[in-house]
Parts: C-alpha cells; sequence; structure tokens
C-alpha cells in the first residue's frame, strides 16, 4: 500500500510505465504511467483502495506476483492473467 508500505495488498495491475489509462473517478480523466511505475485496480471498483484512489504505484512497493487462490478451499485455482476488457491501456509502450 503507498499509503502504509507496512500493508500488503493485492490488486490487478491494468497498465505498465508508458502507458495511457482512463482512471475510474482519480482526480485525472487520463493518466500516463510515469517511468518506474504501474497502475492497479482492485476487482470492486468504488470500494477498493487502488490507483484510482492513490495513483500511480512505484514498482519499488512490488513485492510479489500472486499465481493461486488457495482459501477458501473451493476456490482453490490457478490465476490466469486476464485484464478486463473495459480496463485496457489507451496506449501502451506497444503501440
Amino acid at each position: 500500500s503507498p499509503r502504509n508500505p507496512e500493508q500488503k495488498i493485492i490488486k490487478r495491475v491494468i497498465a505498465l510505465e508508458g502507458d495511457i489509462i482512463k482512471t475510474i473517478g482519480y482526480k485525472n480523466k487520463y493518466v500516463r504511467v510515469p517511468h518506474g511505475h504501474i497502475w492497479v485496480e482492485g476487482d470492486h471498483h468504488g470500494h477498493s483502495l487502488d490507483s484510482n484512489v492513490f495513483g500511480p504505484v512505484s514498482l519499488g512497493l512490488l513485492h510479489a506476483r500472486a499465481t493461486h487462490i488457495l482459501w477458501p478451499p473451493e476456490r482453490w485455482q490457478k490465476l490466469q492473467p486476464m485484464l478486463p476488457p473495459e480496463r485496457t491501456p489507451l496506449h501502451t509502450n506497444e503501440d
């Protein structure tokens, strides 16, 4: 968490450095993710402490990558890289 680096939060990476993203409620409608940063969002828009609240996140705060859901047991699964279609960047470094 950029607000408390001791707190660990799990979010989906929506955009990488250089990408332009249309935000959801952030102070700027569009953001170009600065060098050394990522844009992260939770699955519950409007109820998630994510980049739409605190802006781009420094790569230095990134600790790990979630690969599986282990709890509760009925949700055990391997996570597949997936970006919701409505959240794709408007422009990426690959364009």
